[in-house]
């Protein structure tokens, strides 16, 4: 029988695998694939558990492989839930449930699409499913240490589809070619303490980063490229924890966040920040020192046949051409593209992260009959 992909999601909502916990998914999964000739390796790596499964020979030239996480974020106040965020109901052909979007239902479609594949049409080649347990978290020992494993271990994709929630509004509207990068960088700054009515005994850390901040935003980073929209920089946190209205503090702290396109690199914003914070800190002589973290930098998947075929398979089991687009936030793609090319298409993901997450079953089938056709015709 079909491996009912509705039936699976619901399966998967009810192992509670807030990341970083397994929660039974992975075991699941694994029992179900190794049922159907899989071999499956089970990657776990700092506590985190990532399950690897490949149908066919190590390395043959055409390679399938599926990407996707189990884990999900925490549910919040579960009292706020209309249902069980954890119970998988269907309800008016409605799945209700914590990861119904974002992303067991996709991990769920193309796990029954690749057993049923190879069950009734025996590739030549490989089907692959590399599938984490930490790409809510920290993203450090899901997808990264399946990577490391495969390199090590001789095991390689081909191309690869990431099940993502891709489409805004209606399925099958649009997949992803690329991602924007990401970065955070948080600023300390340091000064002298004084009193307020004073402050040309002081040296202000407040002004010197409203100062930074305001050279910061002055300018846009760029007005886009051919692939992507313009770079954003956000402020998020201003803060010198003073309880004192009468008092200059004498340090302060304030954090930014930046998501870029193809025009900048992690090292080239880097040393962007750096030159303003050294900028500021000579005007004012308030020290200003930086932490950077670059969770992933911006990729591009250049339009091809492999985009093209994603595309042909959504618009003949939607009736709708998917946009190929690079908004929204990160993915582990920004991983996969390092191993090879890889694009992504799933669910509508209004409902993600949200209370009372929930998909329309129609679309889970939608779905599987997406990845059913991209398989059969990549190995066409």
């Amino acid at each position: 029988m079909p491996v009912d992909p509705v039936h699976l999601s619901a399966e998967l909502i009810r192992c509670a695998s807030v990341t970083p916990d397994e929660g039974g998914a992975l075991v699941l999964l694994e029992r179900l694939l190794a049922g159907a000739g899989f071999t499956c390796t089970r990657v776990d790596r700092g506590g985190v558990s990532n399950l690897y499964a490949r149908w066919g020979l190590r390395g043959a030239n055409k390679s399938f492989g599926f990407n996707g996480h189990t884990d999900v974020v925490p549910v919040g106040d579960a009292a706020a839930w209309s249902r069980d965020p954890f119970g998988g109901e269907v309800v008016d052909g409605v799945l209700w449930g914590r990861g119904a979007t974002d992303m067991k239902t996709g991990v769920a479609a193309f796990t029954a699409a690749a057993v049923d594949f190879v069950r009734s049409t025996p590739p030549d080649g490989a089907v692959i499913l590399a599938i984490t347990g930490d790409e809510e978290g920290d993203a450090v020992d899901g997808t990264v240490a399946l990577l490391d494993w495969m390199a090590q271990n001789g095991e390689r994709m081909s191309h690869c589809l990431v099940g993502e929630p891709t489409c805004p509004n209606v399925m099958g509207e649009m997949m992803k070619i690329g991602r924007r990068g990401s970065m955070t960088c948080w600023f300390t700054a340091t000064g002298v303490q004084g009193h307020s009515a004073y402050p040309h005994r002081a040296r202000n850390p407040m002004s010197a980063l409203v100062n930074l901040l305001a050279r910061l935003e002055a300018e846009p980073l760029d007005t886009g490229t051919d692939h992507f929209d313009a770079s954003t920089l956000a402020i998020t946190t201003i803060d010198c924890g003073n309880p004192a209205t009468n008092v200059i503090p004498a340090k302060g702290h304030a954090t930014v966040n930046i998501r870029f396109n193809d025009a900048h690199s992690g090292a080239s914003l880097t040393a962007w920040l750096q030159g303003h914070a050294a900028a500021v800190q000579a005007e004012t002589g308030v020290q200003i020192d930086l932490r950077l973290q670059i969770s992933g930098e911006s990729f591009l998947t250049p339009p091809g046949e492999f985009s093209a075929l994603v595309a042909r398979s959504v618009a003949a089991e939607t009736g709708v051409t998917p946009e190929y687009s690079t908004s929204g936030g990160t993915s582990d793609a920004r991983f996969v593209k390092d191993h090879c090319p890889v694009v992504e298409f799933g669910l509508v993901g209004k409902t993600m992260h949200q209370v009372d997450e929930r998909v329309e079953v129609a679309q889970i089938h939608q779905l599987k009959a997406i990845y059913s056709r991209v398989l059969r015709d990549y190995f066409a």
